[in-house]
């Protein structure tokens, strides 16, 4: 539970999970300070973030895309120094690192993640690590969390279950009803039936919140469809009210704030 790391301070932020991690950052603002643990096994991620810090890449940086709700984002070169109502936020082709999408990793408040151009230009997701994205989101109901399931899984499964009660397979079935073969309609119902329950488990994009991510997004909330899309390299461990804060900000047309909020990253712990 976030909650637990301001309880039992830093040695329970490096043993989450139940692995050791080692690497804590501070990300400092004009608006307050957030810091984060970064993940041992994103270490890509984890190594590239930490070098271009160490470099002062990040600092004199904006959250120049804030979206209540959604997240904040920051990090882009183009935004040091960039004038009042200047589009800015362009990544650097240079800084790509490969994916590290790990499906036990997901988009809870507080998540640190790495931004990436999309699929169609981008096919094996290669994140633009010159920028970086945290989490705010919303909390959501269990209510919310199962339809948002229902609407993934049932296209899913009504085409599987088109593809295989074909006109041929209803009309043996509608044959044995009629013929009051009640054993041979069993049996057959019943291999349709585990036909389509094995094809639907190892269809790709099939929804199911685990029990982790249900008790997130309905206690600290979170933006639950990204998951899976985007790699996930770090998680806020104190400072949630400074992203609140952020989040919260007015922005222009392009999800600029009108007030900057400036960027400085130091590494605490290596």
């Amino acid at each position: 539970m976030v909650r637990c790391f301001v309880i039992f301070g830093l040695s329970a932020i490096l043993s989450l999970g139940g692995f050791s991690q080692t690497k804590v950052v501070e990300i400092s603002t004009n608006l307050g300070t957030m810091k984060f643990m970064l993940y041992d096994d994103t270490p890509k991620h984890r190594d590239a973030f930490i070098e271009l810090a160490k470099e002062g890449y990040y600092n004199g940086t904006l959250f120049y895309r804030v979206i209540q709700d959604f997240l904040i984002q920051g990090g882009s070169k183009s935004s040091r120094g960039a004038a009042p109502g200047k589009r800015i936020g362009y990544g650097d082709p240079d800084k790509t690192v490969d994916d590290e999408i790990l499906s036990k990793y997901f988009h809870k408040k507080g998540a640190l993640c790495a931004p990436r151009q999309p699929d169609e230009i981008n096919p094996f997701k290669q994140s633009d690590i010159s920028q970086f994205f945290i989490v705010k989101g919303r909390v959501h109901t269990i209510g919310g969390l199962d339809t948002m399931e229902l609407a993934v899984n049932r296209p899913i499964r009504n085409k599987i279950v088109n593809s295989t009660m074909t006109p041929e397979v209803r009309e043996e079935l509608k044959q044995l009803r009629d013929d009051n073969k009640v054993d041979e309609f069993r049996m057959l119902a019943e291999q349709i039936r585990a036909k389509i329950e094995t094809e639907y488990s190892l269809s790709p994009g099939v929804l199911e919140f685990s029990a982790a991510q249900r008790e997130a997004y309905t206690t600290v909330g979170g933006y639950p469809d990204l998951d899976g899309k985007y790699t996930i390299f770090g998680e806020c461990v104190s400072g949630f009210e400074v992203i609140d804060k952020i989040a919260a900000l007015k922005t222009d047309s392009n999800n600029r704030p009108f007030n900057d909020v400036k960027i400085t990253v130091k590494i605490l712990t290596e």
